[in-house]
């Protein structure tokens, strides 16, 4: 598939959908309390969409391998417009359930489809400015979304918004109609039949051809590694070699210690996991119960609930930049991730001890600039402590252990609610934190402990 003339699309499926999927996000909570459900039933409605993210990479994977990338992204469009659709229309507890389960495989669906198109299209030297291009346009529907849902729900009924969001889909679907696969690119390109195409297919014969040596080998060994150019290189790729040779000699991976550390691989993933787990299980409560803690609590309207989310995204955005510039400078990302988690606590601390908007406004400008900070030095960090040959592994086994945290979470909250208050709820999710900065901080330790 051409990425370049595909990009533009693309970029507005992604900010399409997202745009829709923040939309509801501040709205949800509100709209199905509207039924009268209990406490219980609205946590495992919430908890299904998380469920749904678990469940969905891989068959989203397949589809993506079986169908190719337009029809792919055309069947996870149009079910994530089945599923607004059903929001509006649905009044019954199990079909919520459902409608939200399928919108969880969706999303991830969505993503692993956008994500693997850029992957298998673009090259080493392109990839990541598309995948930013991708992210700039999530980005924009992060923030416009809830803005729009909000001042809808002051003037019409709340299952308005998630009928502008099914169109917005369907909007997305014929976008994603729009876009040209490798087949219907090379016809229109042959079609054309010009000069430079002719040279273009010329150089590109001249290209795969290997040239040989006297001796009837291929120069060109792309099994080999490059040789070093420099005194530090031969040093580095030495290393590397009797690194490698080291740990095919090592016992299984579980119990390799990683470089620069004084963790085993196990431990690596026991630690991050943890940490990960935390933050995304905090996380999925904040943006389960903070509309309705907004609404019972605070008092606020729909519109000034949706603003917060939307001060929350512009901060992050701004800020996501220059934090991890600040991460390659400083060197000590673990200790930006601990700041980050505390400016997370600063926020729910603010509006759990004031109503003000001006004042809870703050308090997610703080909020957004500590999430920037905690994924860009979190992933960052990973990079530079996990072996290339096990970094993917091991940061989807971080990325699936969060998700189940995003599955309990709500659980225990509604539990809370039941029980407690929206209150303690909040509450909770301060535990979550504190306990979050702990494990890093005993990890930083480790780490400085070990350097020096």
């Amino acid at each position: 598939m051409d990425i370049r003339r595909n990009l533009p699309l693309l970029m507005t499926i992604c900010f399409l959908s997202q745009m829709g999927g923040f939309m509801i996000l501040p709205l949800f909570p509100l709209f199905i309390e509207e039924f009268g459900l209990s406490g219980w039933m609205m946590g495992v409605i919430f908890a299904l969409f998380y469920v749904g993210k678990v469940i969905g990479g891989v068959p989203s994977a397949a589809i993506y391998k079986k169908l190719g990338g337009k029809k792919a992204l055309i069947l996870m469009l149009i079910l994530l417009a089945v599923c607004m659709g059903g929001f509006a229309l649905s009044t019954a507890a199990v079909f919520f359930g459902l409608l939200r389960l399928l919108q969880g495989l969706a999303s991830t669906g969505l993503t692993v489809v956008v994500r693997s198109i850029i992957g298998d299209g673009g090259n080493v030297d392109n990839r990541g400015l598309y995948n930013g291009y991708i992210s700039s346009s999530e980005g924009g529907g992060m923030v416009l979304g809830p803005v729009i849902s909000g001042w809808l729900a002051l003037h019409w009924p709340l299952s308005v918004p998630f009928l502008l969001v099914t169109v917005c889909c369907l909007m997305a679907v014929v976008a994603a109609m729009g876009m040209k696969t490798t087949t219907q690119a090379r016809a229109t390109h042959e079609s054309g039949n010009t000069l430079s195409d002719h040279l273009l297919e010329d150089h590109s014969a001249v290209v795969k051809q290997e040239p040989l040596d006297s001796s009837g080998y291929s120069v060109l060994h792309t099994d080999d590694p490059p040789l070093p150019t420099t005194t530090s290189d031969a040093l580095h790729t030495q290393a590397a070699d009797t690194s490698l040779t080291s740990q095919s000699n090592q016992a299984p991976e579980s119990t390799t210690t990683g470089p620069y550390t004084g963790f085993t691989r196990r431990q690596q993933l026991v630690g991050y996991g943890t940490v990960h787990f935390l933050e995304m299980s905090a996380y999925a409560v904040f943006l389960t119960y903070f509309a309705l803690y907004a609404a019972h609590i605070m008092h606020w309207d729909p519109f000034a609930t949706s603003l917060a989310f939307t001060v929350s995204g512009i901060s992050t955005l701004a800020a996501a930049p220059f934090v991890g510039y600040l991460s390659d400078r400083l060197g000590d990302r673990l200790l930006l991730c601990m700041l980050g988690m505390f400016l997370i606590g600063i926020e729910v601390a603010v509006f759990l001890s004031t109503s003000s908007h001006l004042w809870v406004y703050v308090g997610m400008l703080i909020g957004g600039v500590g999430g920037a900070c905690y994924m860009d030095s979190f992933f960052a960090h990973i990079g530079d402590h996990i072996p290339d040959e096990n970094r993917s592994s091991v940061i989807g086994k971080i990325v699936s252990a969060a998700e189940i945290g995003s599955i309990v979470s709500p659980l225990v909250a509604a539990l809370l609610t039941e029980v407690g208050s929206l209150y303690s709820v909040f509450m909770f999710n301060l535990v979550l934190i504190a306990v979050a900065i702990v494990v890093q901080a005993v990890m930083r330790s480790r780490y400085r402990l070990k350097e020096g």
